[in-house]
């Protein structure tokens, strides 16, 4: 598998996969304000500066797929690109967020350095076209509903759209109602169809719907889903990070404390260079 590099608007390129550090795209659901983005990037750059860690700060501008129309969507597209654009022009990292319309990518490339597709939007084909024609890194999640061999369609419409810089997401899998699972084969599955492979620590814990009016989760699996992972092999991870998660506007029975954050980056980082070279049985 070769690795993949994201071209960051300030001239630095990071390299994401085989003998490459551990890339994290980290940062809160969604921007609730600026200022607490600001922050959360920060902290976590020194965090990830410590650890010798790849990091690409994330926050929505909008989440169009919220379970309820009462439910905070974020401060919009205009107003949400200046808030990032201001974050990694001051902080100094790169930005990863999701688009939703084949009408935002143009814009919102103006800002990011790396364009999301939403799991519930990876079989979008004008969608995805609009991506890769950005000339942007594409962070594609894999959707819920979609097993990890069939995933080599929409990373066909990437790259016949012109984009080979694709990293896959795996976010777990529909099992039953409000729950996901999530199947490890699906890692080195993924790997095979030749992209760097990010584990998502968060979303997979989610309950969907779980709440009545807004998504559950159970983030005390987080730690040990992620260890996991990071044995089975993986090239990054992420996670949605918020300073005080049961009261986060969006996301927050999934999300992970930020003063947790540097202990469990820690532990992953053992894992993972314990089965590093290893060979396959």
């Amino acid at each position: 598998m070769k690795s993949v590099t994201i071209n960051a608007q300030d001239g630095e390129a990071i390299n994401v996969g085989p003998g490459q550090p551990l890339l994290l795209l980290a940062g809160p659901c969604v921007l609730e304000s600026g200022e607490m983005g600001w922050e959360i990037a920060r902290e976590m750059k020194a965090i990830t500066s410590r650890l010798g860690i790849s990091y690409v700060f994330k926050a929505s501008f909008d989440k169009a797929n919220r379970t309820s129309l009462d439910s905070f969507r974020g401060p919009g597209l205009e107003t949400g690109l200046r808030q990032l654009g201001r974050i990694r022009d001051e902080i100094g990292v790169p930005i990863v967020s999701d688009v939703h319309e084949p009408a935002q990518v143009e814009r919102a490339a103006e800002f990011l350095d790396v364009i999301q597709i939403p799991a519930f939007l990876c079989r979008q084909t004008d969608l995805l076209v609009a991506a890769a024609q950005s000339g942007k890194t594409v962070n594609l999640k894999k959707g819920q509903f979609v097993s990890p061999w069939d995933m080599q369609h929409a990373v066909s419409k990437l790259r016949n759209a012109g984009c080979e810089r694709i990293l896959l997401t795996e976010r777990g899998a529909s099992f039953g109602y409000n729950n996901l699972v999530v199947d490890m084969r699906s890692l080195p599955v993924m790997r095979g169809l030749d992209c760097p492979v990010i584990y998502d620590a968060t979303h997979s814990v989610q309950l969907p719907g779980g709440l009545g009016g807004k998504s559950g989760g159970q983030r005390e699996f987080i730690p040990p889903l992620t260890r996991a992972a990071m044995a089975v092999g993986v090239d990054g991870l992420f996670m949605e990070v918020h300073p005080d998660p049961d009261n986060a506007l969006c996301d927050g029975p999934n999300s992970w404390p930020l003063d947790k954050v540097e202990p469990l980056l820690t532990q992953l980082l053992a894992v993972r260079q314990a089965v590093q070279g290893v060979s396959d049985a």
